[in-house]
């Protein structure tokens, strides 16, 4: 049965404002362009807490520049509530061990699925450990990204590690096209790659 991630996101949201309350959002972050919208749509409703953990990218280089990016995004936009910014630790070796015998694994396989348990867990336990309200991460985004996935990773950790996930399918809603809309005015830097070795041009 298809799930729309969407509607649920909606639903909840309507739920937290007729009770009145902005709940903490630990939001996990892979990049500029693609937190720029949802930083947008969630600030109206959650005070966000952007955190940047991938241990993926690689070389050292490129992962530097995207925090970078994002850094400088944060302090460029305007938000309703108040978003801030946590880097996580650089860890490539925690990918690598992650991606042991799955290196010839096609893009958006296997690999791919154990990336995004692999950043969203760190996020998760996190947030628990913070007292946040809900968890999410901004990977639906993509188009490239399988989203059902995400999601199911997501409520799989919120079971382990007791903290609500925000259920997200922000491509939806023009979500996408208006992250490369933002891009543009922010001149943020669209790297052509998702992150990690196996995923370079």
């Amino acid at each position: 049965m298809n799930v729309n991630y969407q509607k649920e996101l909606e639903k909840l949201i309507e739920k937290e404002q007729k009770e009145g309350r902005v709940p903490r959002l630990f939001l996990h972050s892979c990049c500029a362009p693609c937190s720029s919208y949802v930083m947008e749509y969630l600030s109206r409703y959650f005070s966000i807490t952007v955190f940047y953990y991938n241990p993926n990218i690689s070389p050292r280089e490129e992962y530097e520049k995207r925090v970078e990016e994002i850094r400088r995004l944060i302090g460029e936009m305007e938000f309703v509530h108040p978003v801030t910014f946590v880097e996580g630790k650089y860890e490539p070796e925690r990918f690598y061990e992650m991606a042991k015998g799955l290196e010839k694994e096609p893009e958006g396989g296997e690999r791919c699925f154990g990336c995004y348990r692999l950043r969203m867990e760190e996020a998760a336990r996190l947030a628990s450990e913070g007292g946040y309200d809900y968890f999410t991460t901004t990977l639906s985004i993509s188009p490239l990204k399988n989203a059902g996935k995400i999601n199911e990773i997501g409520e799989e950790l919120a079971g382990i590690y007791k903290v609500e996930h925000l259920p997200s399918d922000f491509k939806k809603k023009n979500g996408y096209k208006r992250s490369i809309e933002l891009s543009g005015e922010h001149n943020l830097y669209r790297q052509n790659y998702c992150g990690c070795v196996f995923s370079r041009p």
